[in-house]
C-alpha cells in the first residue's frame, strides 16, 4: 500500500469537489442574469426549457474546468516525481491552481455568456432566452446544445492556453534532436 498516492488520490478529490462546487454556484448565477429569472424557482415550477439549460450550463462549464482540473494534477505528478521534492514549490503549485482554475471559471462564464448572445442574435425573430424563460422546451434543448458545443470546441483551446500559466517542473534530460 502506498499511503502518499493514497494521499495524494485524496486530494484530487477535494480540489474536484471544490471545483464541482464553485462550477454549479458560477452556472447558477451566470443563468440567473442570463435568463433575467430566479432558475430555481422556475426549476421548482416545472420549466423544463430552464432546467434543460441550466443542466447543460453545467456540462459546459465541467467539460471547461475540466482541463484546468488536469492541468493542475498533471503539473503536480511531475512536481512529484522529481527527486528532491520541494514543500515550496508545492504550496506555489497550489497557488497557481486556485488562480487557474477561478481564470478558466471566468473564461467559461464568458464563453457561454457570448455564445447565448451571439447565438440570440444569428437567429432572427427568435428569441431563445425569452423562449425558455416562457417553458419552450424546444428552445432549451437547442440553446443547451450550443452552450455545450461551444465548450466542448473551446476546451482544447483553453487547455492549451492556461497550461502556460502552471509551474511545471524542468523535466531532466533533453530530447534528441
Amino acid at each position: 500500500m502506498n499511503l502518499v498516492v493514497f494521499g495524494l488520490g485524496l486530494a484530487k478529490l477535494l480540489f474536484a469537489v471544490v471545483v464541482a462546487g464553485l462550477g454549479t454556484i458560477f452556472a447558477a448565477r451566470l443563468l440567473k442574469r442570463l435568463l433575467d429569472i430566479r432558475t430555481d424557482e422556475a426549476v421548482q415550477r416545472g420549466n423544463v426549457a430552464v432546467g434543460v439549460v441550466k443542466a447543460a450550463a453545467l456540462i459546459a462549464l465541467a467539460l471547461l474546468a475540466r482541463a484546468a482540473v488536469e492541468a493542475t494534477f498533471d503539473a503536480v505528478d511531475l512536481t512529484l516525481q522529481a527527486p528532491q521534492v520541494n514543500p515550496k514549490h508545492l504550496g506555489v503549485l497550489a497557488i497557481y491552481a486556485v488562480a487557474h482554475l477561478v481564470l478558466t471559471l471566468l473564461v467559461g462564464i464568458a464563453l457561454l455568456v457570448i455564445a447565448i448572445f451571439v447565438f440570440n442574435r444569428i437567429t432572427p425573430g427568435v428569441d431563445e432566452v425569452a423562449e425558455v424563460r416562457q417553458g419552450n422546451v424546444a428552445a432549451g434543448v437547442v440553446l443547451g446544445a450550443v452552450v455545450v458545443v461551444v465548450a466542448l470546441l473551446a476546451a482544447p483551446a483553453l487547455e492549451a492556453a492556461l497550461n502556460g500559466l502552471l509551474p511545471f517542473p524542468e523535466l531532466p534530460g533533453k530530447f534528441p534532436s
